[in-house]
């Protein structure tokens, strides 16, 4: 009450522009974060881009900092790593992505389903390897993929098939089948929120209508929560740019990947050869990338929805 009596209190001009002011309120607890550890960061690696360090005085000379321009970005394009990175993670996002997200959505229709049972169980089991470290899940693969110990090819090889899960031509997928493995619940958790939010009568009135499970799934659910899927995309997109965890890990029990193998890895590797200019340079190329392709996928969807 005196809170009230103060603000009514106040001139009408200065209390309209408080209430006009309070919504933004509360979007500090998230632009104060995100400044600080998103915004400040890029443009620090910007900055630390457009130098480069000089030696004088020979070998044990002593190091300064130079402004060098856009020369690191030339220097990083002109990498052998670039692009031949660059085109394994796309391969990488065109397949694992669709396939992911197609198990995400397939999940959450069947938990939203009338006829399923034990929805909080099962919810709770599809999500769980999203809580599981990064890290542990690629060991655990590791070991399943390891020919020496897995039972996986300890069974293909009693049907008579013989793969090498961590050679040349397979490791690329066997690092999307970790991936999907950890994010498929994380994403069906999304796609399923989505579900639960559509008006129930929907779903009934079609099912006075005639319709079946599928046609309701395909012809309603599924346009329903398009914006939902899209998000997923997103988020999808953004985290395949950034794949690091699984290849780092793999890296050391399989000689397919090398330290180059994406470009995430190959800005760790430079930056643990003290050559940060050069990292920084390819991690805002990432950066540009990344949001250029994001971008490129939220046109394409919202023109195919229009």
């Amino acid at each position: 009450m005196l809170v009230t009596s103060a603000t009514a209190a106040l001139p009408a001009p200065r209390r309209r522009s408080r209430q006009a002011l309070a919504p933004y309120a509360f979007l500090i607890p998230f632009l104060v974060p995100f400044v600080l550890f998103t915004l400040v960061p890029v443009a620090y690696a910007f900055w630390q881009s457009l130098h480069k360090t000089e030696r004088t005085g020979g070998t044990f000379g002593r190091t300064h900092s130079v402004f060098a321009g856009f020369e690191q970005y030339a220097d990083v394009v002109r990498e052998p790593f670039f692009g031949s990175s660059l085109l394994r993670v796309g391969l990488f996002a065109v397949v694992q992505i669709p396939v992911m997200l197609l198990f995400a959505l397939i999940l959450a229709l069947l938990l939203d389903s009338a006829v399923a049972r034990f929805k909080r169980f099962f919810r709770l089991v599809y999500f769980v390897p999203y809580g599981i470290p990064g890290v542990v899940a690629a060991l655990m693969w590791a070991f399943l993929y390891d020919p020496r110990l897995s039972p996986i090819t300890d069974v293909l090889k009693s049907a008579g098939v013989q793969v090498d899960l961590l050679g040349s031509h397979l490791i690329l997928f066997s690092i999307g089948n970790v991936v999907t493995w950890t994010y498929t619940g994380y994403n069906m958790l999304i796609l399923y929120s989505a579900l639960q939010a559509l008006p129930t009568d929907i779903g009934e009135a079609a099912r006075v209508d005639g319709a079946g499970g599928w046609t309701i799934a395909t012809r309603i659910k599924i346009p329903l929560i398009r914006p939902a899927i899209v998000l997923t995309g997103v988020f999808s997109i953004i985290g395949t740019l950034q794949l690091f965890t699984e290849p780092q890990v793999f890296k050391s029990i399989s000689s397919s990947i090398t330290s180059t193998y994406t470009p995430n890895l190959a800005a760790f590797s430079l930056a643990s050869g003290d050559d940060y200019s050069e990292a920084a340079a390819l991690s805002v190329l990432l950066a540009v990338v990344t949001f250029l392709l994001s971008f490129a996928f939220l046109r394409f969807t919202s023109r195919r929805q229009g």
